[in-house]
């Protein structure tokens, strides 16, 4: 054998081994760069609720049932107002009996799944409500339409009836009607 080539084969094997192993290790020598994001939000305006008229059902007779419309003058008004445009849902929590300040009698009270309009204009009365303002006839006992807060306010108009038992003790006779709103995200 001759050495010369022993060796050039020897060299040549050693140079394919240090090219492959060149390639096969990672490079230390990389760039690199960083980017700087931001997360940014807005909070929107605060909700605020006021019940701006009592549901009034002024005298009543016993054993006579008494309604107030939703487009009656004596309707109870609730007063959303929060950001324009925003969809809000609806809860009512409602009382199934009003009672006198003592407690010791108790007067039925019903809604009926029509007793109550929704008012996105807030511009109108309960009596000059009208369909194009929003939503009518709405069940106040789940109110599934996510109403708008309009420009202004959203108003909602709330009707009911109290049903007085033919022994109903005379008095004054009062409920809450409790009214939640959330915005919906949407």
């Amino acid at each position: 054998m001759n050495t010369k080539q022993g060796t050039f084969s020897g060299l040549k094997l050693l140079s394919t081994v240090v090219v492959l192993a060149a390639l096969l290790i990672p490079s230390t020598g990389t760039a690199q760069d960083v980017a700087v994001g931001q997360a940014t939000a807005t909070v929107l305006a605060i909700l605020t609720v006021t019940a701006t008229s009592a549901l009034a059902f002024g005298n009543v007779y016993q054993g006579v049932p008494k309604p107030i419309a939703k487009d009656n003058a004596d309707a109870g008004v609730f007063r959303i107002v929060g950001e324009e445009d925003a969809d809000v849902a609806i809860y009512f929590q409602l009382p199934d009996y009003l009672a006198t300040a003592t407690g010791d009698d108790r007067m039925v009270i019903s809604f009926s799944a029509t007793d109550l309009n929704v008012d996105t204009t807030a511009a109108s009365t309960p009596a000059g409500f009208v369909a194009t303002d929003g939503w009518i006839d709405q069940d106040p006992h789940n109110v599934t339409t996510a109403a708008d807060i309009g420009s202004t306010a959203t108003d909602l108009y709330l009707g009911g009836e109290v049903i007085p038992s033919v022994d109903q003790t005379a008095g004054a006779y009062t409920g809450d009607i409790v009214l939640t709103v959330a915005y919906t995200g949407t």
